[in-house]
Order: C-alpha cells, then structure tokens, then sequence
C-alpha cells in the first residue's frame, strides 16, 4: 500500500497504462492546492481518496499562471463554453465527413480478412484485391527504413559559424537525442512505425510531444487522424484556429488526475461508449467486435477563445490561446489552461501537436491510399472474385438430372480412381445428366484485373521499374534519370514526412534541453555522453532521412555518378570523403576506419605525419603547429636518400610524394598567415570566416601593405641565403679563382696596354719634338744661308761698289 499526497500532474494528462494522455509539464509551481488531498493506493489496485473538509474560497485575480481556470470560473461561464465548443467541434466533425466516409469505405477492400459470402451461393470468392495493403506496407516499410536506421533518427545541423566547439556539441547532441529516442523512449519507434502504416492509408495522422512527470520525461505518442479533429478549412494544423483531441480515460485515472487537482473535482457518473465511425470499420476490418467501453471520452480542445472573467483587460476582445478539457458524455468541463509561455509578450500558441500529411488534399486533411487507388482496390476485388468463381464453376459444374437417376451409396463427390454404381430409369447416363455451360475464366478479365492492378500501383507509386530491356552499358545519368522518374512521386511523400519529423525533433529537443544537465560529465551515470543545455542552443537538428533521395539505390546511382566525374577530374574532388559517404550510404558499419578523412586526423609530431604518409593515412595541417619545423621534417625525409629508394619502389609513390607536398603546402600557407599576422600586429579572423563589407575592406589594405613587407624581406633574406650559399660552394670558390685570375689578366693587360700608350705618346712626343727640333734647325739653316747669302750678296755689292770706287780714282805715281 501506498499513500501519496497532492500528485503532481502532466498539463494534458498523465499516461497512464498506455492511455493517451498529454502532458508537457505540471504548472502548479509548487503552489499548495486549495484542499489537502490524500491518496491511498490499495493492494488491489483500487485507490482511497480523502479531501480535505475546509474549503477556501478560491480567487481569479490571485490565481497562478498555470492554474486550472476552471477551478475559478463561475458554473454559467463554464457551461456557455462547453456548450459552444462541443458545438464547434460537432461541426468541425461534419466539416471532413467526405474524407472520414471515404476512409471508412476504402478499409473495406483492405484485404486482411477472408469474408465469408453466401452470395451468389454459399462459400463463394471473399477474397480481395491485395494492391491496397501492398502499396500501405511498402511505405511503410521503405519510409520506416529512410527515417529510423538503426544508429537513431537525429542528425544535427550547426547554427551559423563552424567552430570546433560547435561541431564537438552537435556529436553530444546528436548521440544524447539519439539515445533517448532509442533507448530511453522505448515506445517511439513502435509508435512511429504505426504512425506511418495509418499515414499511408488515412492521408493524415499526428503525433503529440510533451514532458509527462509520471515518466519523468518526454513523450511523441502517435494518434490516429480520426482522433484530432481539426476545422476542414484551416491550411496547418500550427495557425488552426481549434484542434480537438479525442482522449479515452479509465475512471481511475480520472479519479487520480481529480484528485491530484489537475482536472474539477466534479461528478461525472459512469462512463457512456462513444465510438466513431472510423473506429467501428477498423474493428469490423480487423476482425474484433466492440465491446462496451469502460473509459471516459474526452475532448481536449486547444482553442483561440476569450473568456468572460479572465480576459477582462485591455486585449479583452482578442481571443488567446487556452486549452479546455470537455467530458463528452455530460458536457462537465474539466479544466481550462493558459496555452502560451508566461514571458511570451505575444502570447503566442504553444505546439504539442505535429501533422504527418501524405498527400495534400482540398481542405486540412491529407489523402491516402485509400482515397488515391481505393477505386482500383474494389475494381480488382470485383474481377478476382468473378474470375475465381468462374473457375470453380468450370472445374466443379452444376448442371441437370433426370429425377429417376440415382447414384448407389452416398451423393458425396467422386474422388480420382472412384467408381460409383447407378440406377438408370431408361436410356443411357448421358441422356439424363445435362452439364450447365459454363466457360473456362474469361482471359478479358485478367487481362483487365492485370491493366488494373498496374495501374494502381503505379499511382501508389509501388509500380516496379523493368530493368531487363535496359543496356549493361547505359550511362550512370540515364539509370538515374529513370530512377528519378519513377521515384519521383514518393520522394515528394518521404520529404513531407521529413518535414513533419523536423518539427517533432524540434518540439522533442526543446523538452529535452529544458532538462538537460547545465554541465555534463565525460563519464555519465547511464553510459553515453549527455549534453549540455548550452549546446541545444548551438545546433539544431534534424531527421537523418535525405529529402532529395527517397531510397537508397537512389543514392547509390548517385555516387556513382559523381564518382565517375571525380575520375575525369580527380584533383577538384575530396576523394576520401566521397567514398567515405558511398560507403555509409551502403549502411556499412565503421566507415569512419576504412575510409578516414582529413577531419579525422588529429595533430601529431612530423615524424608521425611521416609515418602516415608512407602508408596512405591521411595527413594534415593545424595552424598551432611549429610550420617551420614541421616543413624541415618533411623536406629532410623527402631528400633522404634511403627513404626515397624504398618509396620509388612502391606502386603508390607518386600518390606518397604528392600527399607530402600537399601536405608542406598547408604548413607553408600558415606559416605565411602568421608571418602576415606579425607583420600586421594583430590576430587574423578565423579561416573563411564571414567579415562585414567594410571590416573585409580594411583588413585588406592592411594585409597589402604587409604581404609587400613580407615580400620584400623575404627577398633580402633570399638574396643573402643565396649569397652566403655561393660563398661556402667549393665549386663557386674554384670558379670565383678563375675569375679573379682572368681579372688579374685582364688587369694586367689593361696596365701593359696603358704603359705601352704612354710609351707610345713619350715616343709620339719626342718624335714631335724631334720634328720641331729639324724643323727647327732647317729653318736656322735657311735663315743662317740665306744670312750667308744676303751677305755674300752685301759684300759682292760692297766689292763692286768699290771696284766702280776704284775705278774713278787717278792712278797714282805708278801710274803716272
């Protein structure tokens, strides 16, 4: 025996033994209830519940946020809104009776029960045209297999910029949503593969996400489309005015969530059966009969509305979100709630519910298999009945005796090898038996049944695509165009589906982050890492499932494709990580060891990166790394000449050499980042980090101006490498002899050359001296002869003169 006090309940109801309940949290916030409640739990499984004797007045101004309004609402405004809104929901019923009839009609050609007909005669063809039920279980079979593969259904989606950070907690995230879907929720994935075969038929089902306290935590219960009841002319089921959910509670569990002050403590009789439609045909379809049902019905009513007490205020004439819980069978309401979070100045609806939709229909309600092929269904049905009929007939035919004709023994059927004694009234057997003419099955028939049943497969989109007539050798494109063609149709049904498990996703990681753990240990108690609630709000997540490819061979023809153009242009295309996703989209397991790519790789020292190389590992670069060294490391192995003689040994040594150069090329590109960096003074952004305009544009001049200094630099530093390199050359010193031996003959000719100039002009000026000195000479010569004979002239004159002189003189005595 147990005895509990003052049950804390979900805010839609507690699930109880299966029972679908609705809950996200309990909104009582620890507030005492009006009353002391005292639950006692008999061994018999029956409940003892004591209330309180002392009543307080209860008060609409002082009530909590999160109380039940019910409990402050006066009994006339109470019964004005059952009274309205079981006549709303009345009409939203009548509003989608074309889709229900239609529902109802199609799971009579289902086809999983034999029916048993004594028309035209006893023990005819029940069978039915199985191309319904095909086309429902290969949905959901495929779309089972598309969104829930065995590692988990959530895969994470980093918001805005990628960081190591981020990345690390879209793994916690990813592994924790993971977990609890498959492990913790144990009722999920039954839940979902229900979910799916109903969509497939019904054109529409729903699943309701919320925390319930009894489970200690959250829940997706799926509800078939019959139970949520939704104005047909509404286009979504998140802006619908009113969303009505049809819940079914055992009068025990009514009793506890009474108790616990979750739903009016008010007296509700017995239990009245309420059955729909849809759920008689289901029963009758399945083969079970109803029976009395024992449990209440409840209409829990997520509605826009403004009440008369509560909203009188301002916004008195704007209707706001509530949700109202209804008894069916007498009209009590049991609760009413605020349906908006209390900071949320919008007061905007919350979303407990999410709409799987197969195909879109005319008003809110999807289409289904039943209201696409289920004309072909009960068409085939009607020609396999006619066509087994007719070959019973012909096999076993009735016809005409004579009434004298009588068959010794028993009438019972003559079996292979029998033979009967007759008594024959008069002529032979044959004149008194006349068989009936019936003709063998009409080949017209099954022809019809076969141009049928194809046809309505391939509008059910389970047609099958005859490869047989098609080349070995078409092109990859060719094979995925006609795979795209005939896929086409249920790839646009398997992205709704992945539109509608987002939003689940969404609704599951915002419970499940509202209590997730502010920190988180690498060693949890349950054995798989937790995440925090900070990173929830890094990623978001999303279905595992491809929205683009519906099926898995799909995928197949499309890595081949790209395979085969990453094989005309190799160097354009990250080849490992292409087969890596080849590789997983096969389902194989460990993908991550066969095929390692460079995000896998973690920093090491140069020689391991080395190793690496040698065995085809890849190898890669981290900006925090010495480049420096790491480049000398790499160069050295490169030049040594033991290491390059077993590496041009192996097949594989050009994909080596070019890893390693690829590889020195990424130390190379950051140490340039950080020379820049150094050069700048300041830190770069982040590696391909989105910059605003005019960031993007300042930052580059300052890079410009220092890229030219580190060119610059480096050039010197280049030209003194290359200078200091020729000077310890023996080599360049032999030859730098010999050219400082011709210099020294070059200037040892030069000298000889110019002493042999001056020579030459010494002798030049002598000779011009000499010359002058002839010139010199002959000219005082002439001057001295003519001199001589101007005065051999002078005295030949003076000599006549004085011969002429002498001549006029007297002789003297001599002469006398």
């Amino acid at each position: 025996m147990a005895i509990k006090k003052n049950m804390t309940p979900s805010l839609f109801g507690d699930d109880i033994e299966g029972s679908q309940m609705v809950g996200v949290e309990l909104l009582l916030n620890g507030e005492e209830p009006a009353q002391t409640t005292t639950i006692i739990e008999l061994d018999d499984g029956g409940v003892e519940i004591t209330l309180g004797d002392e009543e307080e007045e209860l008060d609409l101004e002082s009530a909590p946020f999160d109380a039940n309004l019910a409990e402050y609402l006066d009994e006339g405004v109470l019964q004005t809104i059952s009274s309205e809104l079981i006549e709303a929901v009345d009409g939203d019923i009548q509003s989608r009776k074309d889709w229900a009839d239609a529902y109802v009609k199609g799971l009579d050609v289902l086809g999983f029960k034999y029916e048993l007909r004594t028309e035209p005669w006893e023990n005819a063809c029940g069978a039915y045209s199985n191309i319904l039920a095909e086309a429902a279980i290969r949905f959901q079979a495929e779309t089972m297999s598309e969104t829930f593969p065995a590692a988990g259904p959530v895969k994470t989606k980093i918001i805005g910029e990628v960081t190591p950070e981020k990345e690390d907690a879209a793994v916690r995230v990813k592994d924790d949503m993971n977990y609890e879907i498959t492990e913790v929720m144990a009722e999920y994935r039954p839940e979902h593969e229900r979910l799916l075969y109903s969509l497939g038929l019904a054109g529409s089902a729903f699943k309701k996400v919320y925390y319930d306290p009894a489970k200690g935590r959250q829940v997706a219960l799926y509800i078939p489309g019959e139970d949520v009841v939704v104005p047909y002319g509404e286009s979504n089921i998140e802006s619908a005015e009113r969303v009505t959910h049809i819940m079914r509670k055992t009068k025990n569990e009514v009793v506890k969530l009474q108790a616990s002050g979750f739903y009016r403590d008010v007296e509700l009789g017995e239990p009245v059966s309420f059955f729909t439609d849809v759920e008689e045909a289901k029963a009758e379809q399945s083969g079970y009969t109803l029976t009395s049902d024992s449990r209440f019905a409840f209409l829990e009513i997520h509605v826009d509305m403004v009440i008369e007490g509560v909203d009188d205020d301002e916004d008195d004439e704007i209707a706001k979100p509530y949700v109202v819980t209804i008894e069916k069978g007498t009209g009590e309401v049991l609760s009413v709630r605020r349906n908006w979070n209390p900071e949320d100045s919008l007061r905007l609806k919350r979303q407990h519910f999410v709409h799987y939709v197969y195909v879109p229909g005319f008003g809110f309600y999807g289409l289904g298999l039943i209201h696409i092929i289920g004309g072909y269904a009960r068409a085939g049905t009607s020609i396999i009945r006619q066509l087994v009929d007719a070959g019973t007939l012909s096999n076993l035919p009735g016809g005409l005796k004579t009434r004298g004709l009588r068959i010794k023994g028993d009438d019972t059927p003559i079996g292979p090898g029998d033979w009967k004694d007759v008594d024959v009234p008069s002529g032979s057997i044959r004149d008194n038996i006349m068989a009936l003419p019936y003709k063998e099955p009409s080949q017209t028939l099954l022809a019809l049944l076969q141009q049928i049943t194809e046809e309505g497969r391939r509008l059910g989109a389970i047609s099958d695509m005859n490869i047989s007539d098609m080349s070995a050798n078409a092109p990859v494109g060719t094979t995925l165009a006609l795979l795209e063609r005939t896929l086409k149709p249920m790839a646009a049904v398997q992205a709704r589906v992945h539109f509608a498990m987002k939003q689940e996703f969404k609704l599951l990681r915002n419970i499940i982050a509202d209590y997730a753990p502010e920190d988180y240990s690498y060693e949890p108690e349950r054995g798989t890492p937790r995440a925090r609630r900070m990173d929830y709000a890094m990623v978001d997540v999303i279905p595992v499932s491809d929205p683009n490819s519906s099926t898995m061979a799909q995928r197949v023809v499309q890595y081949q494709t790209a395979l085969q153009m990453s094989a005309m242009a190799p160097q354009v295309y990250d080849l490992p990580l292409l087969h890596r996703q080849m590789i997983e989209v096969l389902g194989i397991k460990n993908a991550d060891k066969i095929v390692p790519v460079d995000k896998d790789v973690r920093p090491i020292d140069p020689v391991s990166e080395n190793m690496n190389a040698l065995v085809g590992k890849p190898i890669k670069a981290f900006i925090n790394q010495s480049h420096e060294a790491h480049i000398a490391t790499h160069q050295a192995f490169m030049q040594d000449p033991a290491i390059m003689q077993t590496v041009g040994q192996n097949p594989m040594a050009q994909q080596i050499m070019a890893a390693l150069h690829a590889h020195i090329a990424e130390h190379v590109a950051f140490q340039y980042r950080q020379q820049i960096e150094i050069k700048i003074g300041a830190p770069l952004p982040a590696y391909n980090e989105e910059l605003p305009p005019e960031f993007e544009v300042q930052l580059a001049q300052l890079q410009s101006a220092a890229a030219i200094q580190l060119t610059q630099a480096n050039q010197q530093q280049q030209a003194q490498q290359q200078a200091q390199q020729q000077a310890q050359d023996p080599l360049i010193q032999m030859q730098m002899q010999e050219l400082q031996i011709k210099g020294s003959d070059i200037q040892r000719k030069a000298q000889k050359d110019q002493n042999d100039a001056a020579l030459a002009a010494a002798r030049l000026g002598l000779d011009r001296k000499k010359a002058d000195t002839t010139a010199m000479l002959e000219a005082t010569r002439v001057a001295a002869q003519t001199d001589q004979a101007q005065a051999r002239n002078d005295l030949d004159e003076a000599k006549a003169i004085l011969a002429s002189i002498t001549a006029q003189q007297p002789r003297g005595p001599e002469g006398m």
